[in-house]
């Protein structure tokens, strides 16, 4: 796995006044923090399964395109279980590498294929006529899955499988019905069967309402880390899409700052225009 850091006088006494408003200030924002504690746990247990009527539809991401950290750990991810049968044909190794800083020798060391060069694409190591006879259909390109799909989409997909025996895969997908693709991360997330609410019921989205899932076989994860595993897999999905993105939000806040200092300037420059007029 990639590394997930980037090598590279005497005061006054404060009146009384001030302590009691500092003092405030933390009782509210301990208040505060207690209630988005509250709120959050049951959140999470209803994503994870763990209360009545899963809202699987109002899973999110959370994508952070400016988090380098993530972005590693995503290519990573996606090196070791994704880059067998899917490509992102239009990325190339080395601006991968360069975008997310990423060492020449932990890429051919982690994320280069046998004998491929940092210059090549990534390009799926199945051939696409063997994808088609193993599942079905042929592994898609994933270049552009999350501007077509959305981020949310595609982190739902790979959390949504569960056990299914009437497929030929043994699994189905909440989020794409009949999928071809198994779940291939079972051991990491562990096996799930689902309970789906009474016939007629439908999620806010027009899929089947989940009543709540149900563990077969425990993972190598836990269900935190898991979920930490499938957002840096979509956020390096993300970023695949656009590799631009990231130069550009980092330009931003230099666009920005000039922004702010010329109209400082502006303003200045107008007072003194105006100073004998006024």
């Amino acid at each position: 796995m990639v590394d997930s850091q980037i090598h590279t006088g005497g005061s006054r006494r404060p009146s009384s006044a001030a302590l009691l408003a500092a003092a405030a200030l933390a009782f509210a924002w301990l208040g505060t923090s207690a209630v988005v504690a509250a709120e959050a746990e049951p959140a999470a247990a209803a994503e994870h399964g763990e209360a009545e009527h899963v809202d699987w539809q109002a899973w999110k991401a959370g994508n952070q395109i400016g988090d380098k950290a993530s972005l590693q750990r995503g290519a990573a991810n996606f090196a070791n279980y994704c880059a067998s049968c899917h490509s992102i044909k239009y990325l190339r190794y080395e601006r991968m590498a360069k975008d997310l800083q990423i060492s020449e020798e932990l890429l051919r060391k982690n994320l280069l294929p046998a004998g491929a060069k940092p210059t090549d694409y990534m390009m799926a190591r199945v051939a696409a006529a063997d994808g088609e006879a193993w599942f079905g259909r042929a592994p898609p390109d994933l270049s552009l899955i999350t501007r077509s799909k959305g981020s949310d989409y595609v982190y739902q997909f790979l959390k949504g499988f569960y056990v299914d025996d009437s497929r030929p895969t043994h699994s189905n997908n909440l989020a794409l019905p009949g999928a071809a693709m198994p779940a291939v991360l079972s051991d990491l997330e562990g096996v799930k069967t689902v309970v789906f609410s009474a016939e007629g019921e439908s999620g806010h989205g027009g899929g089947k309402q989940v009543e709540r899932f149900e563990q077969v076989a425990p993972g190598a994860l836990t269900a935190a880390q898991y979920d930490s595993f499938v957002r840096d897999t979509v956020n390096y999905l993300d970023y695949a899409g656009e590799p631009s993105q990231i130069e550009r939000g980092d330009l931003g806040i230099w666009v920005l700052l000039f922004l702010l200092v010329f109209t400082g300037l502006t303003w200045m420059l107008k007072k003194e225009y105006w100073r004998d007029v006024h």
